[in-house]
This record gives C-alpha cells, sequence and structure tokens, in this order.
C-alpha cells in the first residue's frame, strides 16, 4: 500500500514524500531506518478507475530509450565530477517519465539512508537489469563509477541502436500484410456479397474460380462472428502459453528457426551476447557471473539456456569456447575466436571484435530485408487485387458486353 508522509531530518529539514510498504508500521520502520522523523502519515487514498488503470505496468512503465538517456547523462556528470547525490536528484528533476522520476526519488533516499548505488538501484528491476546492477556494483567496488558508466552508456546506446533497427525492420511488412488482411475480410464481408447479387440474378454461368470466391465470401459472412471469437480466444491462450517456460522456449526457438527472419535474430541474438560478455568482463565481473548476467539479459530462451549451462559446466573447469561448442546456435567462428582470446589472453579484444562484426550483419541483413520486402509486397498485394478483380469485375464486364 501507498503512504505519503511528512518528516523531519535529525538537521531539522523538512521532508515530504511518499512510500510503498504492506503496512504502517513496515513504512514507519522502513522511514526511520533513514533517519527521519515522522510526523504525520497517511494512507493514499485509492483513485478512479481511469487513474488505476493508468498505473497498471504497461502504460507507467519505463522505455529503454529513457534508460540509455538517464545513462549517458550520469556518465557525463560523473566526468564533470559531480556527486552521485546531486548527479541524480538534477535528473529526477529533469526527466519526463512519472515512473523514473519516482524510482530515482526513491534511490536517493536509499542513499541517504546508507545503501549504495547498485543496492538501491537493485530493488528497481523493473528499470534497471541485472546487468546494468551489476556494471554499477563492479564500478563501486574498483573505484571507477565514472569509467563504468561510461562504458555502460556506450553499451546501451549500441544496443538500443540494434534493437530499435532490428525492430523498425519487421514493423512495416508487419503494418502492411496485417492492413492488407483487414481490407481483404471487410471486402469478402461486405463488398463481395452485393456484388455476386448482380451475377446470381442474370442465371448466366460462373466461372469456377469466381464461385470459390463467393463460396469464401459467404464463409465470412455467416461465420464471421465465430472466427472473429475463435481468433481472440486462441490470441488469448497464445499470449498465456507463451508467458508459460514452455511457451517462450517456443517463441525463442521459433524466432530462430524462421525462414530468412531467423538468421536476423540469430544474429541479433549473438550481438548482444558478445557484446553483453565483453562489457562485463572489461568492467571486472567474473567470467561465470558474466555467463548468468548475459542469460538473464540475452532475451531469447536458446540462448539463455546455452549460457546458463556454460557457467554451469565453467563452474566444473571447462573453458567458456568448450563449454558452448556443442551447442549447433553458436557458429563454429565464435567458439574459435573465443578459445583464442582465452590462450592468448585477450578475451575481451575478441567478443568485442565478434560484437562488432554481427552488428554488422545485423545491419546489412535488415538492408536486404528491407530492400526485398517492398517488391515481394507490391507483387502480392497486386495478386491479391487481380484476383479480385478477375473473379468479380471479369463476369460482371461479360454480362455487360453481351447485353
Amino acid at each position: 500500500m501507498l503512504y505519503n508522509y511528512s518528516a523531519v531530518t535529525i538537521e531539522g529539514e523538512e521532508k515530504k514524500g511518499s512510500i510503498e510498504a504492506s503496512s504502517v508500521d513496515v513504512a514507519v520502520s522502513a522511514l526511520q531506518s533513514r533517519s527521519l522523523i515522522i510526523t504525520e502519515i497517511v494512507p493514499v487514498k485509492e483513485g478512479s478507475f481511469l487513474e488505476n488503470f493508468q498505473a497498471f505496468k504497461i502504460f507507467n512503465r519505463v522505455k529503454y530509450k529513457d534508460i540509455v538517456i538517464l545513462s549517458r547523462q550520469l556518465a557525463t556528470l560523473f566526468e564533470a565530477k559531480m556527486a552521485v547525490l546531486d548527479s541524480l536528484g538534477l535528473l529526477a528533476g529533469q526527466t519526463n517519465s512519472p515512473r523514473l522520476k519516482e524510482a530515482l526519488g526513491e534511490i536517493i533516499e536509499n542513499i541517504k539512508g546508507g545503501s549504495s548505488l547498485s543496492v538501491s538501484i537493485s530493488k528497481h528491476p523493473d528499470i534497471f537489469s541485472p546487468f546494468y546492477v551489476s556494471m554499477v556494483r563492479s564500478g563501486e567496488e574498483s573505484g571507477k563509477l565514472e569509467e563504468i558508466f561510461g562504458a555502460l552508456a556506450d553499451h546501451l546506446e549500441r544496443s538500443y541502436e540494434l534493437t530499435s533497427k532490428t525492430k523498425n525492420a519487421l514493423i512495416y511488412p508487419a503494418f502492411v500484410i496485417s492492413t492488407f488482411a483487414v481490407v481483404i475480410v471487410l471486402m469478402l464481408t461486405f463488398v463481395i456479397p452485393k456484388l455476386t447479387s448482380i451475377l446470381t440474378e442474370t442465371g448466366q454461368s460462373i466461372p469456377f474460380y469466381t464461385r470459390i470466391l463467393i463460396g469464401v465470401s459467404n464463409f465470412f459472412r455467416d461465420f464471421g462472428v465465430f472466427l472473429l471469437g475463435g481468433a481472440v480466444v486462441g490470441g488469448l491462450f497464445l499470449w498465456r502459453y507463451a508467458r508459460t517456460e514452455n511457451g517462450k522456449m517456443a517463441v525463442s526457438r521459433f524466432q530462430t528457426n524462421f525462414p530468412f527472419v531467423g538468421q536476423l535474430y540469430g544474429k541479433f541474438y549473438l550481438s548482444r551476447m558478445t557484446d553483453n560478455m565483453e562489457t562485463l568482463l572489461s568492467s571486472g565481473v567474473p567470467a561465470i557471473r558474466t555467463l548468468e548476467i548475459a542469460a538473464d539479459v540475452v532475451g531469447n530462451d536458446v540462448y539463455k539456456n546455452i549460457l546458463l549451462e556454460a557457467a554451469a559446466e565453467v563452474k566444473g573447469g571447462k573453458s567458456i569456447s568448450e563449454a558452448i561448442s556443442k551447442h549447433p546456435e553458436i557458429p563454429l567462428m565464435v567458439t574459435q575466436m573465443i578459445k583464442t582470446g582465452e590462450e592468448t589472453g585477450k578475451l575481451n579484444f575478441m567478443l568485442k571484435t565478434l560484437g562488432k562484426f554481427y552488428k554488422k550483419e545485423v545491419d546489412n541483413t535488415v538492408d536486404t530485408l528491407v530492400s526485398l520486402i517492398e517488391p515481394i509486397m507490391i507483387v502480392v498485394l497486386g495478386a491479391g487485387v487481380g484476383i479480385l478483380l478477375i473473379s468479380i469485375l471479369g463476369p460482371i464486364y461479360n454480362i455487360t458486353a453481351g447485353i
């Protein structure tokens, strides 16, 4: 439950804010641990349905772009030798994201209460990933927080650029195909029946392909509601299934095995995996922990399991290259370069090289995909429209020509 509080510090400074707690006693204890003297604490009344609806995560989540911008700004402020609390306070007042502003406020209060920056941000897993927390912790332990945030900001910018380019390449064809499908269904349901009435009233013979189109149109008109209901139920079922462990694995395998697009996803996850590992290892994170963190943030269950299995085998004494070599999803080139890096002591350099290579591969694949999609869609859409015109307007033209 959310509580609004008023308090004063030991120095007499007034503080106001809100805190999430299971009860008022827990809230008071948490505030007292921050050396605050409570003067008033009241539960927040439930708002309207619309306000509560807007509070759902899907409408109140922090965008990845906001995290990228925040990290770059923190890196710049730390380079300017600004204190952590001052930097966070400045950025909390500038951000446009209500959820991020709230989180930064809580992080500031936790740091004032004696927590480290890494511990404070770890309390917000919906915003800061295990990768992010581990990088910050590494910077604190090594005394190189400024350098770590610079590397972190660079990494997040590379990841955001790669993710955005991949998504944008797939959004356009998905939108066009979906729109075309909706238009076809609407024509079959509402337009075609009116045109077919003209054909049936004449009593003339109807071509075979036209009868097929009329049959499909009648099916959509008579059973369209059931099809729509089935599609909604099927969509909900697939959504629920995709949230299960088996469902996540099925979606991950579908991504990497789908013709042509699967190659794009495979290169994308290899780029993300090697880039994450290079950034973590360069920041001083141990190899086993690096594999575990990379598994959490790679974004695909196939590669997640590969990295977790590799972490377990590395604990048993195997090298990283040996642990991942048995998986067909990992190309031989990746295994060989990692092995060379382990033998020469230049693993970070090899991983960085692999990350750059697969990023270029993703860029090239996306460019090729975009260049092919447009002519393919023109041909497909033209063929669909042509079939409709030949099937309906052709017989109507024959009727008018014979009059």
